[in-house]
Formats: C-alpha cells, structure tokens, sequence
C-alpha cells in the first residue's frame, strides 16, 4: 500500500470529510493548532535566546530551561494532536502540497535537532550555564533550532493559503 492510497483513504473516511466540512470544528481545530504553536515556539524562542547568549544571560540555563519545559511540551502536545487532526481533514491535499513535504522534513530536523542538542550538549550544562557566552555548540544548537522552527512556521501558513 503506498503513501498516496494511504492519504485517499484518509481524505475519503466519514470522519475527515466531517471535520473538513465543518462549520465550527475545523476553524477551531485550526485556531487551537495555532496556539498551541505560539505557546510552544514562543517558549522556545526564549530559550533558544539563552542559548545563543542573547537573552537571560544573568540566569542559569537550567532555571530557564526547567521553568519553560512543562510549558513547552504542553504547546508541544496540543500542536501534534491539532495537527494530526488538519492532516487528516485534508490528507490528500497536504500530500500533494510541496510546503506540506518541507515542513514535515523541518520537523525532522527540528526533532534530531533536539535530541542531538540533549544527547550532547545538555548533558554538559552544568559546566557552563552561568556563563554570559555558552559554548559554541549550544549556540549551533539554538540557531539551528530558531531558523528551522522559522521554516515549519513559513511553510506551514504557506501550506494554509495553497490547499484549496
């Protein structure tokens, strides 16, 4: 069974046509998508700020990161769960869509990203978290993850203004 079958048979199930026919559901799936992203992007630009060197430098990197977390992750969890839901209203189309195809490899790479990020240099915060300059891969790390998070957000409203 290939991936497009797969993606018609989504997009012709009773409950994907439900939700892309949708008055109400789908505009608030939709908003819910888009504020679960600001909360969980927005949180991580703070702390992708820190570990540039940027913003809250006086502060231990832990405190910043142990204080966003929880918040992250719960942005985190609403924008997958959100977004698994506008993938299935419209499975075919976000298939067919190149920006579709680009955000979910961002995604990938924002995903190994962050686990190189705590497999490698996390591990090593307490050698340098009160310092006003992390290390050179920690800053790597939070540019990395700033501008491939610019690029699922580019391409996800791109994405939203070319499946018609």
């Amino acid at each position: 069974m290939s991936l497009l079958s797969i993606c018609q048979w989504i997009q012709n199930t009773d409950s994907s046509t439900a939700l892309r026919e949708s008055t109400y559901l789908f505009p608030m799936i939709e908003t819910t998508h888009v504020l679960g992203l600001s909360l969980s992007v927005g949180l991580l630009v703070v702390s992708d700020l820190r570990l540039i060197g940027v913003g809250m430098r006086r502060r231990p990197a832990s405190e910043v990161f142990r204080q966003l977390a929880p918040w992250m992750l719960a942005g985190f969890a609403i924008m997958f769960a959100t977004g698994l839901l506008l993938f299935w209203s419209q499975a075919l189309k976000a298939y067919n869509s190149v920006f579709f195809r680009a955000k979910v490899c961002l995604l990938l790479l924002a995903g190994v990203n962050a686990v190189v990020y705590h497999l490698t240099v996390y591990r090593r915060m307490n050698e340098w978290e009160n310092k006003l300059v992390p290390p050179p891969q920690a800053r790597l790390a939070g540019w990395l993850s700033l501008i491939i998070w610019a690029g699922v957000i580019a391409a996800g409203r791109t994405m939203a203004y070319t499946l018609n």
